[in-house]
């Protein structure tokens, strides 16, 4: 009869904060638990989330991602992995994006996921600063098992030559969604159809140091296609390798919106050959209207012919000193 009640009662602590029946059985699948806590107890975690600054419109976005939450003991297991998360930022709405974000970060253990997790990445020299700041804007991350996953990521940036004293760590805390792709599927596929294209080992070492999320794109889906773009524009197998070394984003450059726009303004309006664009391959990253259109005007106004390098590998200050333009 007091399970009863309880069930009842917590049903109703549900209607009251706007959940509809579907939503609250698919909670009580989800989590067993629920049907035996009190709604003091519910009450009492609900209104804790409120007050470290989850907004109470998505709170039941949060709790239906994760009803758990509702049946942790509030002082020895939320307060306590609150007040840690709180440490590794900076700014008081951190901790709450955080737990929106992933919610599932207040049911693992202190001692037993997020030490381990910090000490991980501290020994592969990851900086303190940004360690904190990565885990609260990627939350996930402390869900990934360090020897099933982590160390295989690791594995896999060390075959490339990345420093396990530095390097690595740097680069899983800049772009830490390189963890969440495996190696065997995606990584190492990738790095391997790169190197088929004619990339050094040096220049495989500048993608993953810089340019990570190329290293995540499906081989076969994104990046094979985009290099028959490529040959279908003109260049040779030499000078997709000199673009690629030299600018690795344009294998996930949008052809319609990027690629193909520059290409034709460089050949029609410009009146230069795309062998140029090989020995410069930094012509992509330059914004059409706000760079390439209004230098070319500036140069075409003056008379002066140069390399694509001089026109365009400085800043708009240095443009016009070099250039002469007042």
């Amino acid at each position: 009869m007091e399970t009863s009640c309880q069930g009842s009662s917590i049903m109703w602590f549900f209607k009251d904060r706007g959940f509809d029946d579907t939503s609250i059985h698919d909670m009580s699948k989800k989590c067993k638990r629920l049907e035996g806590i009190d709604r003091e107890k519910a009450s009492e975690n609900w209104d804790y989330l409120k007050s470290i600054g989850i907004q109470e419109r998505k709170l039941p976005t949060v709790i239906g991602k994760c009803p758990k939450i509702l049946t942790l003991d509030l002082h020895e297991k939320l307060v306590p992995m609150v007040q840690c998360l709180a440490t590794l930022g900076t700014k008081p709405k951190e901790v709450a994006s955080a737990i929106t974000k992933f919610p599932h970060i207040l049911l693992h253990s202190l001692e037993e996921k997020l030490c381990p997790l910090l000490a991980f990445f501290e020994a592969l020299g990851a900086p303190e600063k940004q360690l904190g700041k990565m885990i609260l804007l990627n939350p996930r991350v402390i869900s990934y098992s360090i020897e099933s996953k982590l160390s295989q990521t690791v594995d896999f940036l060390s075959s490339l030559g990345l420093s396990r004293n530095g390097a690595i760590g740097k680069v899983m805390v800049k772009h830490p969604f390189i963890m969440g792709y495996s190696v065997d599927k995606r990584l190492l596929p990738t790095s391997e159809f790169l190197r088929s294209l004619g990339l050094t080992e040096a220049q495989l070492q500048r993608v993953a140091m810089n340019y990570p999320e190329v290293l995540c794109r499906d081989a076969d889906k994104v990046l094979r296609p985009k290099v028959t773009y490529l040959r279908s524009c003109g260049f040779n197998s030499n000078q997709i390798a000199a673009l690629v070394g030299g600018y690795p984003l344009v294998l996930i450059k949008s052809e319609a919106n990027s690629l193909g726009p520059r290409i034709k303004f460089l050949e029609q309006v410009m009146g230069r050959q795309i062998e140029e664009v090989a020995e410069y391959p930094k012509f992509f990253r330059h914004g059409l209207k706000k760079t390439l259109e209004s230098r070319q005007k500036l140069l075409k106004q003056k008379g002066v012919r140069c390399t694509l390098s001089e026109m365009l590998d400085c800043n708009q200050k240095k443009f016009r000193l070099k250039f002469g333009i007042v």
